[in-house]
């Protein structure tokens, strides 16, 4: 059975590592939308997956550092690409929530990384 909670965050970011003519070299914000994928048995006691509240509990700390807040001043996230976003909140939830399969960030409704490990 495979699950999935989102949660949003607003943070800014500029990407150090392209070009000064690119326009992602400035500073500039994003409403972020991060999607928690889960996968494993359904327990038959509780019927779930993992309960959602658990996921919450889990990312809680993590989207409070991200939230509102520069991503390039956050360590890990110097050169804050999508692609280092999803990889550095697996990082960080892997330990609490052993059943993610993949985290996804949205930058945009059109542009997204999904990160599997």
């Amino acid at each position: 059975m495979k699950i999935t909670q989102a949660f949003t965050f607003e943070a800014a970011h500029r990407l150090p590592n392209v070009p000064a003519t690119h326009r992602c070299h400035r500073m500039h914000g994003h409403s972020y939308r991060v999607e928690l994928r889960l996968e494993g048995p359904v327990d038959p006691q509780s019927g779930f997956v993992t309960d959602f509240f658990d996921v919450e509990n889990a990312f809680g700390p993590v989207l409070a550092k991200l939230d509102h807040h520069c991503l390039n001043e956050i360590e890990g996230l110097e050169n804050p690409t999508a692609e280092n976003i999803a990889a550095w909140i697996w990082d960080r939830i892997k330990p609490t929530l052993g059943q993610i399969a993949a985290v996804v960030v949205f930058e945009t409704p059109n542009c997204w990384a999904e990160y599997e490990g």
